[in-house]
């Protein structure tokens, strides 16, 4: 082996090249036509009417909750099973949160397990930011019923499942949501360098989300007698950020957007193969019970005890398989433990995180791996 094999990363071709030094050569770097093309993109691929492209899908998950109103003295809920960013939102806001343990099968929140949370809480959210981990959708109608009947609305932290489905419908459709938010990252299914994409069917939330990627500033949204009299005018009328997409990285995206079935479709083949290769071993792997197809962002297997799982990725490692562990729950993190979580404890989610591998799962990976990573594994 000539150079370390990571757990994910991107694959970048001429096509790719080709689109970003186009915009090099264009007029606009930036603010410029490519970044509404590539919304339009999204939209395509999703089936939702409205996208908003930002520079990170943390930005998108910021400007979401803001754009709901959601602020000082409001409780947002989602997955400790996730990267911070998942939390951290609500607290850009300045409001509370709390953690929803994970189904032990499909590591996502599900119906049960938020129907237990709600049962014992004496306040409820406002919303809940459920994780479509690792490239598996939740199950979104359930869930959706439930929040209806309490009146919590729902974004979809869907960072690794572009590409995905639930009941024959694209993940991020929002269907079951009133937002779902895309991740662009380098190790996830697609990329555009950094950035993110919020989706949305509600027309309210998606101005109000464009508007606060760009420093809450409204340029269309003015009546006839501003324009004719000022024709330059412009307001800002909101506290927003500088959150905006590039073109650059705009024109990356939707080249590699061209190219996401055929790359979901390698990473479901990649996790076909490591099924088959540890079938019949004592090493479990993420299932799920509904309508659903994973972009398998990742593959993770849960192995015997946490003793072997130490094992195993301290050999992996030594082998150059630079396998990873996703996630530590957020409320270790020192941040959240001397915040009001010392003490907390979510049995599922602690019992999946003793136990849990990332594998090397992504497109034009060479053929030897699987074998190699099974055989050190078994």
């Amino acid at each position: 082996m000539t150079e370390p094999v990571p757990y994910s990363r991107q694959l970048v071709d001429e096509a790719d090249i080709d689109s970003v030094v186009s915009v090099l050569r264009s007029e606009f770097l930036t603010q410029g036509p490519m970044v509404p093309l590539f919304e339009e993109a999204i939209c395509s691929q999703t089936g939702a009417t409205y996208a908003v492209a930002v520079n990170s899908a943390t930005s998108a998950l910021h400007i979401s909750l803001m754009a709901m109103g959601i602020g000082e003295g409001d409780l947002v809920w989602t997955a400790a099973n996730s990267f911070a960013a998942s939390a951290n939102c609500a607290l850009y806001v300045g409001a509370q949160v709390d953690f929803v343990d994970i189904d032990p099968v499909s590591l996502v929140i599900s119906p049960s397990s938020l129907e237990t949370k709600l049962a014992d809480a004496q306040i409820k959210p406002k919303v809940l930011i459920v994780v479509n981990f690792g490239g598996l959708s939740c199950d979104m109608e359930g869930l959706a019923r439930i929040c209806a009947e309490h009146s919590i609305r729902i974004i979809e932290d869907s960072s690794h499942a572009i590409g995905a489905s639930y009941k024959g419908h694209p993940v991020g459709k929002a269907q079951f949501s009133d937002v779902s938010i895309f991740s662009l990252h380098p190790v996830k299914i697609i990329t555009s360098g950094e950035g993110g994409v919020a989706t949305t069917n509600d027309l309210g939330l998606a101005k109000r989300i464009r508007s606060l990627r760009t420093h809450g500033i409204v340029r269309d949204d003015l009546s006839a007698q501003q324009k004719a009299t000022e024709p330059w005018i412009y307001e800002q009328r909101d506290l927003g950020y500088n959150y905006r997409l590039t073109d650059i990285a705009a024109a990356l995206g939707m080249s590699q957007t061209e190219k996401l079935e055929g790359f979901v479709q390698q990473r479901n083949e990649v996790a076909a193969n490591y099924k088959a290769e540890l079938a019949g071993s004592d090493i479990g792997w993420q299932e799920w019970g509904y309508e659903a197809r994973s972009s398998y962002h990742l593959f993770v297997v849960k192995l015997p005890s946490s003793k072997v799982r130490l094992e195993k990725y301290t050999q992996l490692r030594q082998a150059g398989f630079l396998v990873n562990v996703h996630y530590v729950p957020i409320y270790h993190h020192p941040y959240y433990r001397e915040n009001g979580f010392g003490n907390f404890f979510l049995p599922q989610t602690e019992e999946y995180y003793s136990v849990a591998l990332s594998l090397p799962c992504y497109v034009n990976m060479p053929d030897w791996v699987i074998p190699k990573v099974c055989q050190i594994l078994k």
